[in-house]
Order: C-alpha cells, then structure tokens, then sequence
C-alpha cells in the first residue's frame, strides 16, 4: 500500500469530518468539548501539537522548508495512529496504526538526515 494511500486510509478512519476539514485547511483547532471521549482529546491534542509545530519559519530553500515541515506532519500521524493503538479495537485499524508508525518514523528519520547535511 502507498504512502498516500495509507495516510488517506487513516484519516478516513477518523471518521470526523470536521478533523479532515481542519486537517485540510491546517486552520485552528476545535473548541474543547467536555463531553468528549479520551480518544477525541487525544486526537485534537495531536492535532494541535501537529499544526503549531508545522508553523515553521521559511528559509526560502523549498527543499529545507519542506522537510522542515513535514517532520512535524509526519509525528502528528505517529500521534493520531498511536491515539488508535490506545483506543481503538478493530484489528485492521490497529495493524494499520502500526504500519503508519513504521513508515513515518522511517520518513522523520530521512528527513531529519536531509537536514543535518550541510547546504
């Protein structure tokens, strides 16, 4: 499976429509809900880490800004697939949680590598 397919496959799983649209627009979060099961808080707290971290300050070189930037998205999907290995009960989404971990951690590890080189 892709990468883009594994990622779009989780976001699916989210099942909130409202975390796509705020995932999509990288726009503020929702306001915290009291009513809200652990899961819901973890993931808007990953959420939220995700999109502050990935305001990041722009060098003007694409290649460094973008891994920069995609360090941080990538963590954000490690948090939202651990949030799923906490909670979540289906098998299929658990083993899909561990395979996003592999593969991002894999990506943050290249990227970070990218970004020691020097220019």
């Amino acid at each position: 499976m892709s990468r883009i397919a594994l990622a779009a496959t989780l976001a699916l799983c989210l099942g909130s429509g409202a975390a796509l649209a705020q995932h999509a627009g990288h726009g503020a979060p929702a306001a915290p809900d009291a009513g809200q099961s652990a899961s819901t808080r973890a993931f808007k707290d990953a959420m939220t880490r995700m999109h502050h971290d990935m305001n990041i300050p722009y060098s003007g070189d694409t290649d460094r800004d973008f891994a920069a930037s995609m360090i941080p998205h990538h963590q954000g999907a490690t948090a939202m697939a651990r949030v799923e290995l906490e909670h979540g009960q289906n098998p299929e989404m658990r083993k899909l949680a561990q395979e996003v971990i592999a593969a991002q951690e894999k990506e943050i590890a290249r990227l970070r590598a990218f970004l020691a080189r020097p220019r």
